[in-house]
């Protein structure tokens, strides 16, 4: 009984990260196609979604514990999703604030040709993909590529600042319209840090080894 559970338990995780993943694109889309029907939809639609789930996701683990008193390798599991389901629960809010700064930015001229975001959306789309396959897999190898790839994530952020103080500095109209893809930029690398940490978990309740704040050997 506890076994079926479990795999409808991560039927629902799988569910709930393909819709934080659609919101994330959609958001990205919205502002690249200036598409102001999909971005609010992203808000309207898709942000009361991902709420409903979350909670529904919660009870599910509670009761889970309660009626099943789970131990060892299982209770991991179920503790691991209720992280994660509140990692999801926030990326779909950081996809919520991109879609609000692309409201913002689809009614004025653009700053510059929108190259680096949409690159850094797709890695940080399949970074958080594959921690979640890493997860329902138990697949430390993709765990640890998702931990690796953090860093070109990151370097695109860098990029996009420079190139956006740079416009700040020599057009100074540009500011308010450049701050809102700062906010982009930096709401896209946050989705990576949190499918990071997903995989640094997943590599934990596979190996029993932390890799948090430090390089992972082996």
């Amino acid at each position: 009984m506890l076994e079926k559970k479990l795999t409808e338990l991560k039927k629902k995780l799988v569910w709930e990260a393909s819709l934080a993943e659609d919101m994330v694109k959609k958001s990205v889309q919205g502002l690249v196609e200036r598409n102001k029907e999909v971005l609010e939809k992203v808000i309207n639609e898709y942000e009361p979604k991902m709420n409903e789930l979350e909670i529904e996701m919660d009870e599910f683990c509670i009761n889970l514990i309660a009626l099943h008193q789970p131990e060892a390798g299982n209770l991991r599991t179920i503790l691991m999703v209720l992280k994660m389901n509140n990692d999801l629960e926030r990326i779909g809010d950081l996809a919520v604030n991109i879609s609000e700064s692309a409201l913002f930015l689809i009614e004025r001229p653009p700053v510059k040709p929108l190259i680096d975001i949409p690159r850094m959306a797709e890695e940080t789309i399949n970074m958080l993909k594959d921690a979640v396959d890493s997860f329902i897999n138990k697949d430390v190898n993709m765990a640890r590529s998702v931990c690796e790839r953090d860093e070109i994530v990151d370097n695109l952020r860098d990029q996009i600042f420079r190139e956006l103080i740079t416009y700040m500095s020599s057009d100074p109209s540009t500011i308010e319209r450049s701050i809102h893809l700062i906010r982009i930029s930096r709401s896209l690398e946050r989705i990576a840090d949190l499918a990071t940490n997903i995989s640094e978990d997943v590599i934990f309740m596979v190996k029993g080894k932390v890799i948090k704040h430090r390089k992972d050997e082996n």
